[in-house]
């Protein structure tokens, strides 16, 4: 199998704790990986250690199967693309305007931006102020902006996180047929055991910083027992999802 993401033994400490420790992600392409915890479990960490927002005290990383480093950090993240936390934008702007910025920053060629509008359904209030759009509008055009310049990877956290249902829904389509429309592959980051199930192909469990399970998420419902049952009995039914 291929894998568009690996890390080797990632971890990261804050002070005499690791936040992360020995975490080993293989992602394969053209898939939608649900990577799975409680809050505080160590999700944003990785993140952003693969994006590097951070520096991992320990472990590789591999994109695209390079392995990451200083010299060639820049090049390799050109291929990726990631919301992470909340959406950013200038409330006084269009939603037009707003993309047309980051447009710029990543040199991608402006007819771009009206099929990535279109894409996330927001082609018919690009006009419309940010200030003005609901939240699930602001984490759409966030998923916009992640997707100009047409990434092979997409680094979603949390991205239905503070959504109402219709906004949870509207993300959760978009983000299931984002692979065999663009032909890549999505990383989606949730504490909410539903999300994982309705978008993921393939599932990451991490519990205290560590993994407790990889694989095909079909994979885990065995036994008599369903996916809820499976991740309490794993993390002793401490945190629920």
């Amino acid at each position: 199998m291929n894998y568009i993401l690996e890390t080797n033994h990632l971890a990261k400490k804050q002070g005499n704790t690791y936040r992360v420790n020995d975490i080993n992600l293989h992602v394969p392409e053209n898939c939608v990986y649900g990577f799975l915890g409680p809050n505080g479990a160590g999700k944003t960490t990785t993140l952003k250690m693969i994006l590097g927002l951070i520096r991992p005290d320990h472990g590789k990383i591999s994109i695209f199967g390079q392995q990451v480093a200083s010299a060639n950090r820049l090049q390799i993240l050109k291929g990726t693309g990631s919301l992470i936390e909340n959406p950013g934008g200038y409330g006084h702007l269009t939603g037009l305007e707003n993309m047309q910025i980051v447009q710029k920053l990543k040199g991608v060629p402006e007819e771009k931006i009206a099929h990535t509008l279109k894409t996330v359904r927001l082609y018919e209030q690009k006009d419309k102020k940010l200030k003005h759009y609901s939240l699930g509008m602001r984490q759409r055009l966030g998923i916009a902006m992640a997707l100009l310049g047409d990434p092979k990877l997409l680094i979603l956290d949390e991205p239905t996180n503070g959504l109402d249902p219709a906004g949870i829904q509207e993300v959760r389509e978009l983000i299931r047929t984002l692979p065999e429309k663009r032909s890549m592959t999505i990383i989606v980051s949730s504490h909410l055991l539903s999300e994982v199930e309705q978008m993921a192909d393939y599932v990451g469990i991490i519990h205290h910083g560590e993994m407790l399970y990889q694989g095909k998420l079909s994979s885990l419902e065995t036994g008599g027992k369903n996916l809820e049952e499976v991740f309490l009995s794993m993390t002793g039914g401490g945190d629920s999802l």
